[in-house]
C-alpha cells in the first residue's frame, strides 16, 4: 500500500537560493574545498586543522576554546584537530602562567614550517579568486561582511536569554 505523499505547496517554503545562511554556507564550503585540495594533498591537513593553525599563526598563545570562539567552529572538531596537530608535532602546548589549569597553544617549529608554506598559498588563492574584482568592490565586500558580522552578533545576543 502506498502512502499518500504530502503536498509540498501546503508546507512553508524556503527559497534556498535567496536564503543568506544557505548561500554563505555553500560559498564558504566551495571556497574552502578549493584551497583545501592544495594543502591537504601537500601537507595532509584537514580544513579544520588548517584553520586552527592559521589562527594560532596569527594569535599564538590561545586556548583551544579561544580558537573555537575565533573560528566559530565546533569545540569538539577543534579539540580533535588540536589533538592531531599535537600528535603530528605541529603544535606545542604549555600552561598559562596566570592559570595553570588552562593550556595555551602555539605553532611548533614544524607547524611554522607548514604555516609558512600554506599561508602564501591561501593568499595567492584569495588573490586569484578576487583578481577580477575592482578594489572598490573588494572594499565594499569586506565592509558588508563586517556589517553582517555585527548584525549577526547583535541578533545572537538578542535571541539569547539573559
Amino acid at each position: 500500500m502506498t502512502r499518500p505523499r504530502s503536498n509540498p505547496a501546503s508546507h512553508a517554503q524556503l527559497d534556498l537560493e535567496h536564503f543568506l545562511p544557505y548561500r554563505l554556507s555553500v560559498l564558504s564550503n566551495r571556497i574552502s574545498s578549493a584551497i583545501a585540495r592544495e594543502y591537504s594533498t601537500r601537507f595532509a591537513l584537514t580544513v579544520t586543522e588548517w584553520r586552527v593553525m592559521a589562527v594560532l599563526g596569527r594569535y599564538p598563545g590561545l586556548s583551544a576554546n579561544q580558537v573555537s570562539q575565533r573560528t566559530a567552529m565546533d569545540k569538539v572538531a577543534v579539540s580533535r584537530a588540536v589533538a592531531r596537530l599535537l600528535d603530528a608535532g605541529r603544535l606545542a602546548r604549555a600552561f598559562d602562567d596566570d592559570d595553570r589549569r588552562r593550556s595555551v597553544l602555539r605553532l611548533s617549529e614544524a607547524g611554522y614550517a607548514v604555516y609558512d608554506q600554506v599561508a602564501p598559498l591561501a593568499l595567492q588563492f584569495e588573490q586569484h579568486l578576487l583578481g577580477d574584482m575592482p578594489a572598490d568592490e573588494r572594499d565594499l565586500l569586506f565592509r558588508l561582511l563586517d556589517r553582517l558580522d555585527e548584525l549577526e552578533l547583535r541578533a545572537e545576543s538578542e535571541a539569547t536569554p539573559d
